[in-house]
């Protein structure tokens, strides 16, 4: 999403247009012509309009777009649709085409907004955009502009085309091991473009996940495969559609492997607990448990819609007049059928917990209870 350009005090796109709803000689309404000589009265009288408009329009504008708050979100996040706002501002894929211009201009923003210099006349909205464009390109630990593919707005446009592969008919051993291995290198490539950076993390975490999910997605799809040619009680029909559902628990088996693997030490030595002002109160293995279980669903969740309703669909959509007469309209077809499916189960699925989760003091180890008088607790459960 680009920044509007703002040209003097007034933003761009902004209509310099009468206020028919004011009473007349009110904000600059209509007036006698006059002034002196060279129509100065007329200009005034422009400029007045101008003023007027700029201030029904940014009353307009607050009344549905809250005060900007630099590094915290735009919607609320007690709520579930609160939530799912906030996510589907993440996963925009219009964000993928911010030139760096635009980037730039938006980083600049906010570092005024910050030293509280910003220009006269920026918005609340500006802000916002100029802060999502920030969040989707730039690691927030390193600085560093995240390659397009493995940004969260460009999981669905490129993550899409290897759910199409995962779900084509009639898989040969060599592609099923293929697509596998190609979405579990996406996915470990998106986890570790958007890791948290704070503390250094020896990348030998990192590829025990890979070749975990990697061997357990492969290894469950193929055992999964092998034991339905093998069913001979199944028409080939059948067995054609049962096929399609091999990768759903392939997939999510791999997701569970990669987030036990990559995130264990966090059960070994807990995650930090904090109170409601955000003071640190201590590390928690029980919160560590929490966090991972919330996280390890949110991966199962997540493919369920992908890899399930496309295969459902496909198989009523065949039966229809259109493709029997058009075969070649399959792939098209459960392309887009795919990239529909992708598209709401994302923010759906990493919708369902809050990030920051609360957990009741009582339920922590007894020194974290003893720590503090506060009933309940959060931390920070991942992504």
């Amino acid at each position: 999403m680009l920044l509007p350009r703002r040209e003097a005090a007034f933003p761009s796109g902004r209509r310099r247009t009468t206020c028919p709803s004011m009473p007349r000689g009110s904000c600059g309404g209509p007036r006698p012509m006059g002034g002196g000589a060279g129509g100065g009265g007329g200009a005034r009288r422009r400029r007045r309009l101008a003023g007027c408009q700029w201030r029904r329009e940014g009353m307009a504008e607050s009344a549905g777009i809250p005060p900007f708050q630099l590094g915290r979100p735009r919607f609320e996040q007690t709520s579930f649709y609160g939530r799912f706002r906030h996510f589907l501002d993440i996963i925009d894929p219009r964000t993928l085409f911010v030139t760096e211009s635009r980037l730039k201009e938006a980083v600049q923003l906010l570092e005024d907004y910050k030293h509280g210099t910003l220009p006269p006349g920026v918005t609340n909205k500006e802000l916002w955009k100029a802060q999502k464009i920030k969040q989707a390109i730039i690691h927030p630990d390193t600085n560093e502009t995240i390659f397009m593919p493995f940004r969260m707005s460009g999981y669905i446009p490129f993550g899409t085309p290897i759910v199409v592969g995962l779900l084509l008919p009639n898989q040969t051993l060599a592609s099923t091991v293929f697509w596998q291995w190609l979405n579990q290198s996406h996915n470990a490539c998106v986890n570790y473009a958007n890791r948290n950076a704070t503390k250094p993390s020896p990348a030998s975490k990192f590829i025990q996940g890979y070749l975990g999910a990697v061997i357990s997605a492969v290894s469950i799809a193929v055992g999964l495969n092998v034991l339905i040619q093998k069913a001979n009680q199944f028409t080939p029909a059948t067995r054609l559609l049962i096929q399609r559902f091999v990768p759903f628990p392939a997939v999510a088996s791999a997701n569970i492997c990669n987030v036990v693997l990559m995130r264990h030490m966090e059960l070994e030595e807990g995650i930090d607990v904090l109170d409601s002002d955000g003071n640190r109160v201590g590390s928690s293995r029980i919160a560590a448990k929490h966090a991972l279980l919330e996280t390890a669903l949110t991966r199962v969740v997540l493919p369920m819609p992908i890899l399930v309703l496309p295969p459902i669909i496909m198989s009523l959509l065949e039966k229809t007049a259109l493709l029997r007469s058009r075969p070649r309209m399959a792939l098209p077809v459960q392309s887009f059928v795919c990239l529909a499916a992708f598209g709401l189960a994302l923010p759906l699925a990493i919708s369902l917990f809050p990030q920051m989760s609360e957990i009741e003091t009582s339920r922590l180890e007894p020194e974290i209870a003893r720590a503090t008088t506060s009933e309940t607790l959060v931390y920070n459960k991942g992504l």
